[in-house]
């Protein structure tokens, strides 16, 4: 039985893993946290439709765990990958037909952006934060008190020059506004503030649910960056920025900061460029597929391929697809590699 090796259980990777097994495919599906699931474990709905996470995710680690086909191994940090050959972080080298790398992001550190104050002032939370308090079904203060007015910072670790993050993280505008409504559901009188640079709502529903959270629910938006944040006596937070659009300068006082944390690349992908020879990483620090086309999910290395966020910034919904792309591929090369391989013996 043909055997392919999955590096990273979050959405793509479990997609990737479960369609492989579906055709026949014997997978190892190696995920470094103690539980698969990724990133969506630690989040509670998703936009555009506020679906719970948990309806996305629960159904393809359920079926990974059950399926004959998938050894589903958790706690497990990937050393190096090789052609045929993937090393664990203890030595052990497993074998391979094909692998296909679906490791994904990591969360940028907002402690970096000093000025606003994460990890300083008390009531300063990221989206990750938020969203988490969202699925604990409590959304308070350090105090204890219910927020009045609660301003959320778009690009918080994109498009930033100063922390060499050029690029746009694509789902943080679209995370700010369906975070900005369930605040406000949450909360009805509160006052809720976006600060952005520019609202890129490309997807299916996503003007929509913009739409929405300034006619139905009166969430106000600011074109203009916050340039500061500092504690006042009364235990609030003092923020200053400039509306862009009007050009005067903004000075409010908050009881809650939400900073939009963007995407940033893997450190590993640096390590996998370095050492295989076809992988090569873009400007961004992502990982560049063969072409953005054709060979969105396959790498210039023989054998070895891509699922989700680890090529790009993506949503859930693209890392499906591409989970389920990246595993037609790996089945119709490996039928290839198998067609070649019978030639070669009848020529003999």
């Amino acid at each position: 039985m043909r055997h392919v090796i999955v590096i990273g259980g979050g959405v793509a990777g479990l997609q990737c893993a479960t369609q492989l097994a579906r055709t026949g495919v014997r997978v190892t599906l190696l995920e470094k946290e103690p539980r698969a699931g990724g990133k969506l474990l630690g989040w509670n709905s998703l936009f555009p439709s506020i679906t719970p996470a948990a309806e996305v995710i629960g159904p393809l680690v359920e079926e990974a765990e059950r399926s004959a086909n998938i050894d589903l191994r958790t706690g497990c940090e990937v050393r190096s990958v090789g052609t045929g050959e993937v090393t664990l972080a203890d030595g052990e080298r497993i074998a391979c037909d094909a692998t296909v790398i679906a490791t994904g992001f990591t969360i940028f550190d907002a402690t970096v952006k000093e000025e606003y104050g994460y990890g300083l002032y008390d009531n300063v939370v990221t989206s990750v934060d938020l969203e988490r308090m969202f699925g604990e079904g409590s959304v308070l203060l350090r105090d204890g008190s219910a927020p009045r007015r609660i301003a959320i910072l778009h690009c918080v670790g994109s498009r930033d020059e100063k922390v060499c993050q050029r690029h746009c993280s694509k789902v943080c505008c679209v995370t700010g506004v369906k975070q900005a409504i369930e605040l406000k559901r949450l909360y009805p009188s509160a006052e809720i503030y976006n600060f952005y640079m520019d609202l890129r709502m490309f997807g299916p529903g996503y003007e929509e649910m913009y739409r929405e959270a300034q006619q139905q629910y009166n969430i106000n938006f600011v074109r203009g960056r916050i340039s500061e944040v500092s504690p006042t006596f009364e235990g609030r937070l003092q923020i200053k920025a400039e509306d862009t659009l009007t050009g005067r300068p903004l000075k409010m006082g908050v009881d809650m900061l939400v900073l939009m944390v963007g995407m940033k690349a893997n450190a590993m992908n640096a390590v996998l460029a370095a050492e295989v020879e076809g992988l090569q990483m873009q400007p961004s620090g992502f990982m560049q597929p063969r072409d953005p086309f054709t060979g969105n999910v396959c790498s210039r290395s023989e054998g070895i391929f891509y699922a989700g966020a680890v090529t790009a910034p993506k949503n859930v919904c693209e890392s499906l697809g591409e989970g389920m792309a990246a595993a037609n591929s790996v089945v119709r090369w490996l039928d290839e590699q198998a067609t070649r391989q019978n030639r070669t013996e009848e020529a003999r």
